[in-house]
């Protein structure tokens, strides 16, 4: 396999590192190719502008797609944009790494989709779902949250987890063409002890091995 890890924790000491950490060291053991964008170590700015762009479709106005649009046929994304599409290109399984705030991906996660996942490279032109760019490629969203599975449960306070996560599963993920596997979720990590912290991260790496073969919960091309 190929996998990209796009990881969006700023604290190198966190859960969400470890879990970075255990998956690539896991996937690397067993021969598989494993590249990481570290967000916050990489210093990426999540603001999306005319700083995408080094071409210019229309001076007057930016028009965001137009512009996206424009710059796909033409080669003109600034450089650490195009570096983060081709690794999206090259990879045949994408992990975004993140932990879940205020029942969302942090702000340097949607700043990197809003900014990478551009019109022209991974959707538009009727390029999306069963036929989007990236179809054939599969997603996992491996996330922790505050809180314990029974705050994420049907009669929590939060409700289920499923529904939470749907806008990045439907509405990014499969849109684009992936289909997506089902997340991986740590519930309220800092209240782990040492030796359930351990057989998390263990379940964790050996979960990542099987990316390639488990059935996907969601099917782009069954939309």
């Amino acid at each position: 396999m190929r996998v990209f890890i796009v990881h969006a924790h700023h604290e190198p000491t966190s859960f969400n590192s470890a879990m970075t950490e255990a998956a690539k060291a896991s996937l690397e053991r067993a021969g598989h190719e494993v590249t990481v964008s570290d967000l916050h170590a990489m210093g990426f700015d999540p603001v999306s502008d005319r700083r995408n762009f080094t071409t210019t479709a229309l001076s007057e106005r930016l028009k965001q797609q137009v512009e996206e649009e424009y710059a796909s046929g033409h080669a003109g994304f600034v450089r650490e944009l195009q570096a983060e599409m081709d690794k999206l290109s090259w990879c045949e399984v994408l992990i975004l790494q993140f932990p879940l705030w205020w029942l969302g991906m942090p702000a340097i996660l949607k700043g990197w989709v809003d900014r990478v996942f551009a019109l022209g490279r991974v959707y538009g032109g009727g390029r999306y779902f069963g036929t989007g760019v990236l179809r054939g490629k599969r997603a996992l969203c491996a996330t922790t949250v505050g809180g314990s599975d029974v705050t994420y449960s049907p009669a929590g306070m939060y409700g289920p987890i499923e529904p939470i996560l749907f806008p990045i599963h439907h509405g990014i993920l499969r849109f684009c063409g992936f289909d997506v596997l089902e997340p991986f979720v740590v519930y309220a990590p800092t209240r782990l002890i040492p030796n359930e912290r351990r057989d998390c991260l263990r379940k964790y790496a050996q979960r990542v091995l099987r990316l390639d073969t488990e059935v996907p919960f969601m099917s782009a091309t069954s939309c």
